[in-house]
């Protein structure tokens, strides 16, 4: 009986980015990013249905161009970093919905909150680089709402508007290589 052979994947840090949008003031959108993390993933297959996804980020790594909104979003207000070091995701499905797009399920783990979340994968093609390495690119994309994660703090202003919105738009350009 043969057994099944893993191809393992590592994201390349230098040619992927891991971001997010929220609402401010309902008005405008505040962008962030995350500047460490790491991630694998480990398919058995041709394509990657079925694969095995995992990643987590350094929360004392999240900017958004202000530091003092950086510092508050590192409290306990929010993420509590301090306390929380790291936001981690696990998969438990990756289904594949057509030649190119799938759809990533799995737990999000911020503060000590577990959570199922299923994010879009659009699978943006397999090459091999000029060095010999064989990369996979991904953009990934979907919502969570914060509050579901302990993100619980907020702000309402005289006119009555919150200040920041529930609803957290994450967007993950992902590059990985064969290992």
């Amino acid at each position: 009986m043969e057994k099944e052979v893993l191809t393992k994947w590592a994201i390349d840090p230098t040619h992927s980015e891991v971001t997010f949008k929220v609402k401010h003031l309902v008005i405008s959108t505040v962008t962030g990013k995350f500047g460490e993390f790491s991630g694998s993933l480990e398919q058995d297959g041709e394509d990657f249905e079925g694969a095995k996804a995992s990643f987590s980020t350094a929360i004392k790594s999240i900017t958004t161009g202000a530091d003092d909104r950086d510092a508050h979003l590192k409290s306990d207000d929010f993420f509590n970093a301090e306390a929380y070091p790291e936001m981690k995701f696990e998969s438990t499905r990756f289904e594949k919905e057509d030649d190119n797009n799938y759809k990533l399920t799995g737990d999000l783990t911020i503060r000590d909150i577990t959570k199922s979340i299923t994010l879009d994968v659009a699978h943006g093609g397999t090459v091999e680089d000029p060095y010999g390495n064989t990369k996979a690119g991904f953009e990934i994309s979907g919502k969570i709402n914060r509050k579901d994660f302990g993100l619980k703090w907020n702000g309402v202003t005289e006119a009555g508007s919150v200040v920041v919105s529930n609803e957290v738009t994450l967007n993950l350009n992902i590059q990985v290589a064969r290992q």
